[in-house]
């Protein structure tokens, strides 16, 4: 008698669940909405997990992971979606996974996401995320490819900002990718291509005179050869 009546509560539960599940979906619909509607995101997050909960579907999985990156909860993001390359990924999520790895200090994972956008929609700011973590892997034939392609192709409008300052700045988007390829030119030899690499930000210097990444750079390159110059003396003496 008592296994009976535990098999008719639990089965009274699932129909209770069965019944109450669009009446549930339907009220998570109205309160997405209405977080929307206040620019409320962590309501926005939260309707949207019990959304994917009810009645998950890939798009709602999408669109929770997106939610989470643009608050900057990279982690998060990664956790709901994953970090696997995946074949029928859709363009949020590849653009979720690859920022959200890049942000997290993972370059070599990032790539191969940053790759897929740009065989699907190629352009010059995608070829700056390739080269910046071409760059970053020592990748640098890989680099120097995005970089050229991005010279070639960035738009006057185009625009790439820095934050290395109290007050953010911006700088055209050509005038960022001269910025790596003097990068790119120094990590070859980071002896014998200082010049090399100075002259090439000295010239991106006069297009965008509030660079000021370049200046602390140009300083540091400059400091490098000061020393390898007193370090050949001592060693003559």
């Amino acid at each position: 008698m008592k296994r009976f009546l535990m098999l008719a509560i639990v089965a009274g539960a699932f129909q209770l669940n069965a019944q109450s599940n669009p009446e549930l979906i339907k009220h998570y619909e109205a309160y997405y909405k209405q977080m929307k509607t206040q620019g409320d995101m962590q309501g926005i997050i939260n309707a949207m997990t019990h959304l994917n909960v009810l009645s998950p579907s890939v798009a709602r999985q999408d669109t929770l992971a997106y939610f989470y990156m643009s608050e900057g909860k990279y982690i998060q993001a990664l956790n709901t979606i994953g970090f696997e390359k995946n074949v029928g990924d859709s363009d949020m999520a590849l653009e979720v996974k690859a920022l959200s790895l890049k942000s997290v200090k993972r370059p070599a994972l990032a790539i191969g996401h940053f790759e897929e956008l740009f065989k699907r929609n190629p352009n010059a700011l995608i070829a700056y995320e390739l080269a910046e973590l071409n760059l970053q892997t020592q990748k640098l034939e890989e680099a120097s490819k995005h970089i050229a392609y991005g010279i070639a192709n960035a738009k006057d409008d185009m625009t790439k900002a820095f934050y290395e300052t109290q007050q953010p700045y911006q700088v055209s988007l050509k005038s960022a990718f001269m910025y790596l390829n003097a990068l790119v030119i120094y990590n070859q030899d980071t002896k014998a291509n200082i010049d090399k690499a100075v002259d090439i930000l000295d010239e991106t210097l006069k297009n965008a005179p509030n660079f000021n990444l370049i200046q602390i750079t140009k300083n540091e390159l400059l400091r490098q050869k000061q020393a390898l110059a007193q370090e050949a003396a001592q060693s003559k003496n």
